[in-house]
């Protein structure tokens, strides 16, 4: 999932950012999806293509199952749709809120189903990330001037995506895994 999110966005620098970034009010639903190839600058083009490569080598490492990617799949057009709920947000583009609900997903798989230190890298990253959500303050203004980019930064898309990304793997947790016996 991480290569192909990388490719999208890749291939959305043919296409004008307004065309793809989801816009608050719009009724065109596909922009659930295709936020997350549009980019604002070079380097936020990077920056996301870096944390793909994170995200995919963190799951891969971990050997999740398809379940997990279902779940994170599940949390992407979520995500952006909740970014409805966020006052003062007037249009979106890139792959970090994805990314942070890959994170969360990835994160609580591990806590929920490893054993010994894989479940403890597992809850670490998951309180790493709600931690630098927190530090985030996405209460205080959901979008943000951060030193560094040329652009706001939407923090509150990255608290969105966490929260996304727990709901659908908190989801996986909770259905019978398929292929399993059915409970008489």
């Amino acid at each position: 999932m991480a290569a192909g999110l990388a490719a999208g966005a890749l291939l959305g620098l043919a296409v004008p950012v307004e065309a793809l970034q989801w816009q608050v009010g719009s009724r065109q639903i596909w922009r659930w999806w295709t936020a997350a190839f549009a980019h604002l600058s070079t380097a936020h083009l990077w920056a996301n293509l870096a944390g793909c490569v994170v995200v995919g080598a963190f799951g891969a490492a971990a050997r999740l199952d398809r379940r997990w990617t279902v779940a994170w799949a599940a949390a992407w057009p979520m995500t952006h749709a909740g970014l409805g709920l966020l006052p003062g947000l007037q249009a979106y583009a890139g792959l970090s809120a994805v990314l942070h609900a890959g994170v969360a997903v990835a994160a609580l798989a591990l806590a929920a189903t490893a054993q010994g230190r894989s479940r403890a890298i597992g809850a670490a990253v998951l309180i790493g990330t709600l931690v630098k959500v927190a530090l985030e303050r996405p209460w205080a203004a959901a979008v943000q001037t951060v030193p560094g980019w040329d652009f706001p930064v939407a923090v509150g898309a990255h608290a969105v995506g966490v929260a996304c990304g727990l709901g659908c793997a908190a989801l996986a947790l909770a259905l019978p895994r398929q292929g399993a016996a059915a409970p008489r």
